[in-house]
């Protein structure tokens, strides 16, 4: 392969920039740019070296070296990371340098591709560097580095290995077709691991609802008639002014989104127009959207205010609501003589967006958060990975019952293949070049 190089930190002016060279070059080419007490050719794997970066007796910067030889880093290749004062030129004029000796500009995701293709990681894992590098919460952190330390890969690993075993004694007796009394795969045995991993395959499945929620947010829609302080609660959540507020009914005209962390959970805040009767046509059109966006959220936070909260009509707006619906008694500020400290209006929560005083509701977001999450020690959160393995969980289930129906090995193992493949997908035991190109290719240059 040819020796690559990018810069591997943000693009911009910055205190360090780090420009990561890799391929079997690398520690030559960059040898021939650097000066040092140390020749880079003569460095040990994993150490560090000081010295300029200087060509025709031009002096460039002066840089710290990091060099790890193969196998012994990231991509499995011999590399070099070059950091560099984080001026412009200074990045752009040492990359320059790096083609002219041998280099070439490395393409999205290439050196995260080099690693897979090297047996440094699988792609589930190499897929998991991205989402750890686009997290925005603890949650999506802490899910993301969990999967790039194998946690879904150990645990498919483990079911193909054993699947593994049994397509092949499966297919043994097929070479042997001419000896029906022959049978190297015991069916109970078999029926009991299909079970087994059936249900393993089902609670991933079902792990998908809550990884997906935590890597990209849960989604939170901000309901009720006009003028009850949608707007203004959207913005005291934010802590900006992110949507116009009016006295006139009707401001909002469609969904405005936004992103909050609230205790390291991501919420994907949607503050939906005013819900009421009317006849312009556009007013509608927006109400429509809202309603839909309301359909799909998990969370609903239904505000009222004091004048309409004894309104039974109001109960309309947040009827056939699939999420978890938390009714918000806003503007309590204007009550006389009401606390925001440990009362309540019935099941209503009181608070007053207007005076920034929401912190009951946002406890009430976490809590609802927390309790639907339930994270599991192994969790789906890519789509990729869930296609895959609801095609594994569809073809065990027709081993269970081509078991039960004591049809012949040779259809059996067409199923056992297909639950092999699909989860061979996942870790990328199983792809081909058009599905790592379209993986990689969403990956930033660099990494």
């Amino acid at each position: 392969m040819s020796t690559i190089c990018a810069i591997s930190t943000p693009y911009g002016t910055g205190g360090i920039a780090v420009i990561r060279v890799s391929g079997e070059e690398a520690v030559t080419i960059a040898d021939r740019l650097f000066e040092g007490r140390v020749s880079l050719m003569d460095a040990k794997g994993g150490s560090v070296h000081f010295g300029r970066i200087q060509r025709d007796n031009e002096v460039l910067d002066e840089v710290l070296c990091s060099v790890f030889l193969a196998p012994h880093s990231f991509t499995g290749e011999n590399t070099v990371e070059i950091a560099c004062h984080g001026s412009l030129y200074i990045q752009q004029t040492l990359l320059q340098w790096l083609v002219d000796e041998g280099c070439r500009m490395a393409k999205p995701g290439e050196f995260t591709q080099r690693a897979f293709l090297n047996g440094k990681m699988d792609l589930a894992q190499a897929e998991s560097v991205a989402d750890l590098i686009a997290s925005q919460s603890k949650a999506e952190k802490d899910l993301a580095l969990s999967q790039l330390r194998g946690s879904v890969s150990g645990e498919l690993a483990h079911l193909r290995e054993r699947l593994l075993h049994f397509t092949s004694l499966v297919e043994l007796e097929l070479d042997f077709a001419d000896h029906e009394e022959l049978e190297f795969a015991d069916r109970n045995e078999l029926t009991l691991l299909a079970v087994e991993i059936e249900q393993k395959l089902a609670a991933l499945l079902a792990s998908f609802r809550t990884g997906n929620a935590i890597r990209n947010g849960i989604s939170v829609a901000i309901i009720g008639a006009p003028n009850v302080g949608k707007s203004t609660l959207l913005n005291a959540l934010l802590g900006e002014q992110r949507a116009i507020v009016s006295d006139i009914q009707g401001t909002t005209r469609d969904t405005i989104e936004d992103t909050l962390v609230l205790d390291g959970i991501l919420f994907r805040l949607i503050d939906t127009a005013g819900l009421r009767e009317s006849s312009d046509t556009i007013e509608n059109m927006g109400m429509e959207r809202s309603r839909k966006a309301a359909e799909q959220a998990q969370i609903i936070i239904h505000v009222m205010d004091d004048v309409q909260c004894t309104k039974d009509d109001v109960r309309w707006i947040s009827e056939g609501m699939k999420g978890t619906v938390i009714e918000v008694l806003n503007k309590i500020d204007l009550v006389e003589g009401f606390s925001l400290h440990g009362e309540t209006n019935g099941n209503r929560l009181p608070i007053s967006a207007k005076n920034g005083e929401i912190e009951p509701l946002k406890k009430e977001l976490v809590r609802i958060a927390r309790a639907n999450m339930q994270p599991s020690a192994v969790m789906l959160s890519n789509a990729r990975h869930y296609e895959a393995i609801q095609r594994a969980h569809e073809a065990i289930e027709r081993v269970q019952q081509g078991l039960k129906d004591a049809l012949s090995g040779e259809l059996l193992s067409m199923d056992l293949q297909d639950c092999l493949n699909a989860l061979g997908e996942v870790t990328g035991q199983i792809t081909n070049q058009e599905v790592l190109s379209n993986i990689f290719s969403k990956f930033c240059i660099g990494k």
